[in-house]
């Protein structure tokens, strides 16, 4: 199943939290960061990107962007 790239963050802890929302939703998501698997937290350089199967990223999306207005 391809996956798609829906958000990029700056921390690991903010990619969680978004992983974790889709989540909710019942929306497999991962997300892939430079970060020696969370032994660097803060060094980010490329971010943490969130990516979702291609048929969720729609619904996802709309997901992420309710949580930004609240």
């Amino acid at each position: 199943m391809p996956m798609i790239e829906i958000a990029t963050f700056t921390t690991r802890t903010d990619a969680e939290l978004a992983q974790a929302a889709l989540a909710a939703a019942g929306i497999r998501a991962v997300f892939e960061a430079d970060d020696a698997g969370g032994a660097y937290p803060f060094d980010l350089g490329g971010g943490a990107r969130l990516l979702v199967a291609e048929a969720d990223a729609e619904f996802a999306a709309e997901i992420l962007a309710s949580g930004d207005e609240e």
